[in-house]
């Protein structure tokens, strides 16, 4: 099933609308979170998202990373996209089949990587 719902987990306003931006002129319909909690609750609520494109720091009872480990043993089949400017990430530090993306990012960065996840 093609991937036609993107949740962007992201505490910083301008970050948040300029990643809306970019992934609404792309055709994905786009939900967000401004923390994990928030974003547990959209999960809880639409079986419609197929990519979770998440900071890392950010305020709440998780992290990014706490998210995306969490979005891989409650939803397997959701693609996730990690991104930080300040911490340093392994592959081992990743979910299985996770992605990463270093801030600051482009339109055309961002986009790629999530053609590459669909």
């Amino acid at each position: 099933m093609p991937v036609s719902h993107i949740l962007v987990v992201e505490d910083d306003p301008l970050i948040l609308m300029m990643a809306l931006g970019i992934i609404e002129d792309e055709g994905y319909i786009v939900l967000k979170a401004s923390d994990a909690d928030e974003a547990m609750v959209l999960l809880e609520r639409s079986s419609e998202i197929g990519i979770v494109f998440t900071d890392i720091e950010m305020p709440g009872s998780m992290d990014g990373l706490e998210l995306a480990t969490c979005i891989r043993e409650r939803w397997p089949d959701i693609k996730i996209l990690v991104t930080s400017g300040g911490v340093r990430v392994s592959e081992t530090s990743l979910p299985p089949q996770g992605q990463f993306l270093r801030k600051p990012y482009s339109a055309n960065d961002l986009t790629a990587k999530i053609l590459a996840l669909r």
